[in-house]
This record gives structure tokens, C-alpha cells and sequence, in this order.
């Protein structure tokens, strides 16, 4: 883990503050799809598209959760949460765009906290699905 005092709650800040393409930067992102959380684990770089999640999660549609429905699903705060360590297993879908860097960068649990891995590490420690989730 590193930690940046300038933080790191934004994908541009964590790229700048790493030194890495924000498309190397993990967005743990909560979103609400037929009433139940899910976590879009995306690209720096990219914006999700919520139909498509909405499909993959198996409902009609998906949409950003609250400040506080992020901390209720994951026990973190928005701009630290992890991908991983949260109360209750999320379904949970990794953006296939992650899947071609070597390594990338995801937030720790606090704001101003990354740690590094592979996407094949992140992808085994969260039991994620791969998947398109960028908006066109």
C-alpha cells in the first residue's frame, strides 16, 4: 500500500499522484441494480454504462448509490473504497478494458491510499466477472 497526503479520491489525482495512465487507475464505483448493490470495478479512464450493468446484474436498471448506501454496502467512505474486505460479498464485475495493463492501481480504504496488483489479481481476490462496462 501507498499512501499520497495530496489524496488520491479522484481517478486524475491518483494517476497524477502515482505516476501512471489513469486508465491504469481501479474506480470502485457502488451502484443500485434492482434494488440491491453491486460493485463496477472500471477504468480511470472510462464512464459506466448503466444499461449495460443493469443487464449483467440481472435488472432492469442500475443506478450510482448514495454516500450512504457506499458505506452500508461496503463499510467505506466514497473516494477510498476498496475492491475488496466489504461486509457483505457484492456481485461484482471487473471493466475488461483493466484487463490490459500489466499492473493497476485501486483504492485502499482511505482517500489518500492505493495499492498496486495485476488485473488477474484483482480479478481472483473479488471473484469479479470480466465485462464491457464503458459508456459509448
Amino acid at each position: 500500500m501507498r499512501r499520497f497526503p495530496q489524496g488520491t479520491k479522484t481517478a486524475q489525482a491518483a494517476a497524477r499522484a502515482i505516476g501512471c495512465e489513469v486508465g491504469q487507475i481501479v474506480k470502485c464505483l457502488v451502484f443500485v441494480a434492482g434494488g440491491r448493490p453491486v460493485l463496477a470495478l472500471t477504468s480511470g479512464a472510462n464512464r459506466v454504462d448503466t444499461g449495460q450493468l443493469a443487464a449483467l446484474a440481472g435488472a432492469e436498471e442500475a443506478r450510482r448509490a448514495t454516500p450512504e448506501e457506499v458505506r452500508e454496502a461496503t463499510g467505506f467512505a466514497i473516494g477510498g473504497t476498496p475492491p475488496f474486505g466489504h461486509p457483505q460479498r457484492l456481485d461484482t464485475f471487473l471493466d475488461r478494458d483493466l484487463m490490459g495493463y500489466d499492473e493497476i492501481w485501486a483504492g485502499a480504504g482511505a482517500p489518500d491510499a492505493v495499492f498496486s496488483a495485476s488485473p488477474q489479481e484483482l480479478l481472483a481476490a473479488t471473484d469479479a466477472t470480466v465485462a464491457d462496462l464503458k459508456e459509448a
